[in-house]
């Protein structure tokens, strides 16, 4: 197989010096909307940390995961080479497969624990697409498919990274809609903006990584129409890197050791994040009803 860069590795240098631009951009001519506009210096140093921090835990997690990646790699008897007209549609298939793993860590709450870290700040720019999660040793699953059609893990890997540098750009408020055709099919600030909002519209929606086609097929596609407001619906208010990482799984840990049954357990875990249980109430003459669910409080 092929060689392939670390693209990571070989754009740092374009994340600094866009970063640098969007920051003098702020201090050369200062948003007039709200606050969650430009930078804060306590915001931007902790997405700067968590950056760091994932790329630490990263290659932690990285031993176990190549490990099953070689495992299907051998077991299958299908092997994709890497050429110059099957690479666009690894990158194709990765990002598909990228759309469910991002959709799916909206919607099940433990694997959101470790996706609420890249939400949970209240600014919007370019440190913001850095502040990853530490705990990605929950999305090696939705790839697993690619193995076992015959792609290579350095390829997976390859295409993962491009998917992830792509996103950079899109952290920005600096730049508006770009022209239709580029709106219609590539993810962009645009949608991206929408897709770290918190207003109830907005909440789990585009989830796209390089294309924006496949919210629009699986209709969780919303423009951007009213201004975001970021970060999450009950903002977590620290910069501690630390209780960033984590503070979704001590809140799981709490709620299934409150929980009065396996099967809230299970929900509390394997449910949405804003899921509460059904409640039951005994009235005056003795008969339970059900009670009123508590409207979902989603950390989102």
């Amino acid at each position: 197989m092929p060689h392939l860069p670390d693209v990571v590795m070989w754009s740092i240098p374009a994340f600094v010096l866009l970063t640098v631009l969007e920051m003098v951009s702020y201090r050369r001519h200062p948003a007039q909307e709200s606050g969650a506009a430009g930078y804060e210096a306590k915001d931007a140093a902790t997405s700067i940390g968590m950056g760091v921090g994932s790329l630490v835990f990263d290659a932690l997690w990285k031993i176990p995961i190549v490990a099953i990646y070689t495992a299907v790699y051998e077991l299958t008897p299908l092997r994709v080479p890497v050429l110059w007209w099957t690479l666009p549609l690894m990158l194709l298939a990765q990002d598909f497969f990228y759309y469910w793993s991002h959709r799916g860590h909206h919607v099940i709450r433990v694997l959101w624990a470790c996706h609420v870290v890249h939400h949970s700040s209240e600014k919007f720019n370019l440190t913001t697409a850095l502040r990853q999660p530490w705990t990605t040793l929950t999305v090696w699953p939705f790839y697993v498919p690619m193995i076992a059609l015959g792609v290579h893990p350095a390829a997976v890997a390859f295409c993962s990274s491009a998917n992830l540098v792509y996103q950079f750009w899109v952290h920005t408020e600096r730049i508006g809609r770009l022209p239709r055709p580029f709106e219609y099919v590539l993810n962009t600030p645009s949608h991206h903006r929408v897709h770290h909002a918190s207003q109830g519209g907005y909440l789990d929606r585009n989830f796209g990584g390089i294309l924006i086609i496949w919210d629009r097929m699986f209709g969780s596609f919303v423009p951007e129409t009213e201004r975001p407001v970021y970060g999450l619906t009950k903002n977590i208010r620290t910069f501690n890197p630390l209780r960033v990482a984590t503070h979704e799984y001590v809140a799981i840990a709490r709620d299934v050791r409150a929980a009065t049954s396996w099967r809230e357990r299970a929900g509390r875990v394997f449910r949405g994040p804003g899921w509460q249980p059904v409640r039951t109430t005994v009235g005056e003459a003795g008969e339970t009803a059900p009670a009123r669910t508590v409207a979902p409080e989603r950390v989102a």
